[in-house]
This record gives C-alpha cells, sequence and structure tokens, in this order.
C-alpha cells in the first residue's frame, strides 16, 4: 500500500476523528465541536448537503421516468436493495446497489446501506422510542445476554438532550414499560385507531395500551429548530427524499451544520476507513487509515480520541480489520467476542384486518407516523415459553374504488368521485432477538472489496424463539382485533424472509461490566483501548423491542461528554 505524504502530520493530526456520518456519527460531530474539539468526520460515500442534493425531494409523480416504480431490470439488478420498503425510485440514489459493495452471507441476510454525508439518517423511518428500566435491566433478569453497564436512569437525562434538539413528536402517555420524553405535538389517531385504544383500554385494563407513535418530526418546531434552518413538517410523506424543509430529523439537516458553525468540523466525504490504528508504544490508538474512494490511495489522520460510527456491521468490519500485534484478531479483541452475538428485530411477520363501522368517516391528507402497540409480553414478569417480546405498528386507511368504464368528461367525473369501502388496518410485528455467539460478522479469509478491505461475511439468523414469538404475536393480535369487532383477520408470515430488512442490526462489540464477556465498558470505551469508542449499533447488549436510533443519539452525547472530561483531565 502506498501512502500519501502530501500533508504534514500537523495537519493530519486532530482532536478527535469521527468515523462515519449518519445518525451516531452526527451527534458525535455535534457534541465534540460544541465542546471545543477539532474533530475530523470521515464518510466512506459522497457529499450530500442539505436541500442541494436531494434532486427529487419537489418532483412531481409525473416528471418520474417509471412514476415513482421500479424497473424488471432495477429490482433484477438489486434483489436485496429492491426489497427494501424506501428503495424506489426517488430514492434509490440513496442506497447502496447489491454489485457495488458484496458482502459474504453465510446464512441469508438482507443488508440495506446508504453511504453518503448522513447515511441512512436521510431515509430512516423516524420511530423514537425511548427504552425503560425494563429493557436495560432484562438481560439480568431474564439472563439471556451479558448485563447492561448502565440503566435507565443513566441515559435519561441524554434521552432529554438529544430530544429537545432533534424534536420528537409524541404523546405523555405515562407509560412504566416506555419512558414519556421531551415532546412536541402528537400526530392525532383515526377514528378506527381510536376505537382500537378504547376496546384495549376497555378489554385490558390499561395492560395492552396503543398509542400514537413517537418520531423525529417538527409538529412544532421551537427556538432550537429554527436556529439549525428547520422549519415544520409538511406531512408529505417524501422523507426517503430527503427533507428541504429539515422537517424530520436528519444528519444533513441538524448536527452536521450545527458542528460546522463551530467552525471546529472537517468533513471528508469519500474516505474509507481502513482500519484503525494502534500505538504498541503508547498502548493506545492513534488515529485511522483512510483510503481514498476514488484514487484508492492510502493516508493516515491522528487524534487524541476516535469514535466509531460507521453503523453496525461496517463498525464490526473496522475493528476486526484493525490488527496490530497486540490485538491480532482485531482492536481489542482480547475475548474473541468481537463480532459475535450480533442481533436485531424481527419485522417478518404482519397482521390485517378490516372493520365496517364509522362508514361515515374517513381521512384528509397524509399523517407521516402511525399508532404504536407497545411491548405488553414478559415485561414485569415471564409469562410465556419464549424470553422477552415485541413492539408493533399499527396503521389504518379507508378502501377505495373508482368506475374507470367511462370515457372523457364522463371518466374526469368518476374519477373526482371515488367510492369508500370497510376501514382497513395493518399491524407489523417488532419482536427482540436475543444475541447469540451463533449469531455473528467475520472476515472473509480470501474476497475482498474494491479498496482492497476484506468482505465481511456474515451469519445471522431466526431461531426457535423467534418462532414462538409470531405465532404468539397472530394469536394475540388476533384476539384483540376480534374483541374490537375486526373481521377478515388474516396473519401474514414470510419464513423464507432473511433477517436485515429491518436495518435494526445491532451487537458485535457489546458493552459490559466485564472485559471478558464484552468489549466495552458503561462509556462505550474499548476494555482494551480506552481512547476508541462504539456508540453505534454494534455497542448494543441487547435490542429490546423500541426503535433504537432514539438510543443511539443518546448514548453517543453521553459517551462524546464523558470522552470530553477525560481528556481534560489528560486521562486520554
Amino acid at each position: 500500500m502506498s501512502f500519501l505524504n502530501i500533508d504534514s502530520v500537523k495537519d493530519r493530526t486532530f482532536d478527535a476523528i469521527v468515523v462515519g456520518s449518519g445518525i451516531s456519527g452526527g451527534w458525535a460531530a455535534k457534541e465534540l465541536t460544541e465542546k471545543g474539539l477539532r474533530t475530523l468526520v470521515l464518510e466512506r460515500g459522497r457529499d450530500v448537503k442539505h436541500i442541494v442534493d436531494y434532486p427529487t425531494t419537489m418532483m412531481q409523480p409525473w416528471e418520474f421516468q417509471h412514476l415513482g416504480q421500479l424497473t424488471k431490470e432495477m429490482k433484477e439488478a438489486n434483489p436485496i436493495a429492491s426489497r427494501c420498503y424506501a428503495f424506489r425510485e426517488d430514492a434509490t440514489h440513496f442506497f447502496i446497489k447489491d454489485n457495488e459493495h458484496p458482502y459474504v452471507q453465510e446464512k441469508p441476510f438482507d443488508w440495506i446501506r446508504g453511504y453518503q454525508v448522513g447515511g441512512k439518517s436521510l431515509m430512516w423511518a423516524r420511530g423514537t422510542q425511548r427504552w425503560s428500566e425494563y429493557d436495560f435491566d432484562g438481560p439480568a433478569r431474564d439472563g439471556f445476554a451479558v448485563d447492561w453497564p448502565i440503566r435507565y436512569a443513566d441515559i435519561a437525562p441524554w434521552y432529554s438532550h438529544v430530544e429537545r434538539f432533534a424534536g420528537i413528536s409524541g404523546n405523555k402517555d405515562g407509560l412504566a414499560a416506555l419512558p414519556d420524553g421531551e415532546f412536541l405535538p402528537p400526530h392525532e389517531q383515526s377514528c378506527i385507531e381510536k376505537h382500537f385504544t378504547d376496546e384495549m383500554a376497555k378489554h385490558y385494563k390499561g395492560t395492552r395500551p396503543i398509542i400514537i407513535g413517537r418520531c423525529a418530526h417538527l409538529t412544532k418546531p421551537q427556538p432550537i429548530h429554527f436556529k439549525q434552518g428547520r422549519a415544520q413538517c409538511q406531512n408529505r410523506s417524501l422523507c426517503q427524499r430527503g427533507c428541504p424543509y429539515g422537517g424530520y430529523f436528519s444528519s444533513n439537516s441538524s448536527t452536521l451544520p450545527w458542528a460546522a458553525q463551530t467552525g471546529k468540523m472537517t468533513l471528508r466525504p469519500d474516505s474509507v476507513v481502513h482500519s484503525v490504528i494502534f500505538d504498541e508504544k503508547k498502548g493506545k490508538a492513534s488515529g485511522v487509515r483512510v483510503i481514498d474512494a476514488h484514487t484508492k490511495e492510502m493516508t493516515e489522520y491522528y487524534a487524541r480520541i476516535i469514535f466509531v460510527n460507521a453503523a453496525c456491521l461496517n463498525s464490526n468490519l473496522i475493528l476486526l480489520n484493525s490488527k496490530s500485534s497486540r490485538f491480532p484478531n482485531g482492536l481489542g479483541n482480547d475475548n474473541g467476542l468481537l463480532g459475535k452475538y450480533v442481533a436485531f428485530h424481527n419485522f417478518r411477520t404482519t397482521i390485517s384486518a378490516e372493520h365496517e363501522g364509522f362508514q361515515d368517516t374517513t381521512t384528509e391528507g397524509i399523517r407521516p407516523n402511525g399508532s404504536y402497540i407497545p411491548r405488553f409480553r414478559n415485561v414485569f414478569k415471564q409469562e410465556t415459553d419464549f424470553l422477552r417480546g415485541y413492539a408493533a405498528g399499527f396503521g389504518s386507511s379507508r378502501a377505495t374504488s373508482v368506475d374507470t368504464s367511462a370515457m372523457g368528461e364522463d371518466l374526469k367525473s368518476s374519477l373526482m368521485q371515488p367510492k369508500y369501502g370497510n376501514w382497513r388496518v395493518s399491524s407489523h410485528m417488532m419482536g427482540e432477538t436475543i444475541p447469540k455467539e451463533s449469531n455473528y460478522v467475520t472476515l472473509d479469509s480470501t474476497l475482498t472489496d474494491a479498496w482492497g478491505i476484506p468482505q465481511l461475511k456474515i451469519s445471522v439468523a431466526y431461531d426457535d424463539n423467534d418462532e414462538k414469538m409470531i405465532r404468539d404475536f397472530h394469536e394475540q393480535m388476533t384476539e384483540m382485533l376480534t374483541i374490537s369487532g375486526f373481521k377478515n383477520i388474516q396473519t401474514h408470515d414470510k419464513p423464507d424472509k432473511a433477517p436485515g430488512l429491518d436495518i435494526h442490526e445491532m451487537g458485535g462489540v457489546r458493552m459490559g461490566k466485564d472485559p471478558k464477556t464484552s468489549l466495552l465498558n458503561k462509556w462505550n470505551q474499548l476494555h482494551n483501548c480506552k481512547n476508541v469508542f462504539v456508540t453505534d449499533g454494534a455497542c448494543m447488549t441487547s435490542t429490546s423491542t423500541q426503535n433504537p436510533s432514539l438510543t443511539f443519539m443518546a448514548i453517543t452525547a453521553r459517551a462524546a461528554d464523558h470522552a470530553v472530561k477525560e481528556m481534560k483531565k489528560g486521562l486520554l
């Protein structure tokens, strides 16, 4: 490998380096620069500037060559990416194509990625729920993973910190299993969702609440959001295109511009991080090796602290590839657990139903959010033959049909007078999978990518616990919908659907109390290399059932605060 020495070592030296510019990387950049650190942010993908680089954001349906649909050729060329709900004609430019960044599937896994400044924060689904005490102490109670080194009380103030800045819409529901946050006004449930909510309260006496979803949308912007240059959500539900209003939270509209305004951030796109450099003499990391995405030439950058936020599986890859005499099996990997105990959320199954009531009501406009069913199984005690539980999304719509048999003016008139059918509802399960040593990622011994970096080999699968959970979801939701007067209830399961489309992969560099059974301490520092922090999905000890991004943000802000304090003490 060749090394560029155009710049002096001084010019390539910073106080901090952040690897990745997605949700957690953006927060690391914001927090570190705001606290005065000269910070280099490395992004392997191209630059995407807020508003400027959202080419489809204001396009009308008829302006797309294929009216927003994928062509047969596009689907055939991208059998993995095209299975993602947001991979449509208006957003394919934000997704990695299947042939561009290959990986090895030891077991089927649909790895969805967004390599650009902002990462997947541009097209995420924006669900944001806090974890509760029951989630953080779950492994200790159930024995399904190592004990978390933190509890809800440790992270609660940091949830508040990121919620106020990001802007989270929600209702204060007073649920022990789903703590309230710093909320902007909530969206409104539809009449049929309210009916379901009321019926559940009546029959289950508050043990199975249905709430409006909590999401990262500015329903009523506050001064801090205007300072970011963001405006109120317009309810367009075109979020995967990039929002020109900044109505939903993304790194591009929020944390990265905020970090740039400090004058302390250097953003370097097209920078593929090869590995973290470990200084054998000093006993700590000294920087990172970076390959230029276009020239393929390598440069080294240096810093006192390094935040690895490349998204879960890529963070595992970078650390596994960071080999030295001290760490021949990957940085910090004395116990051989790096890359192991990867978990995810089980989105494999759904249920649908119809209701014959409320025929005088429909919806108007679009709501970029749905209702949410918090986990109600095994929360306070073990009550089933499977470990942990599931949450669920819940949405509704009114079926419409139009008569297209006429022509001319009669057809136009018919199209303007749709006939409404019954209310339809659907729910998707979001099940917690159990971290297992048999679910892992590692480096392939022979195959490399275009930059000479070993390809990632993924071996992740469902297990019997997941199957039992799916059956329970079907049974419980069928009962709940029947009680509420729904008909034509149908369950939908795809046993051949591979993990990965949840895009909630977690673990591999898990936190814990004991260096023998974990990689990171309670501050997200590698046990054996204290100036390297991992605060994206890779750090998660278990997955809970909530959408994970809010927890990534809070954990990142907390770790950055600790890192700066330790630096000022001269300990890093």
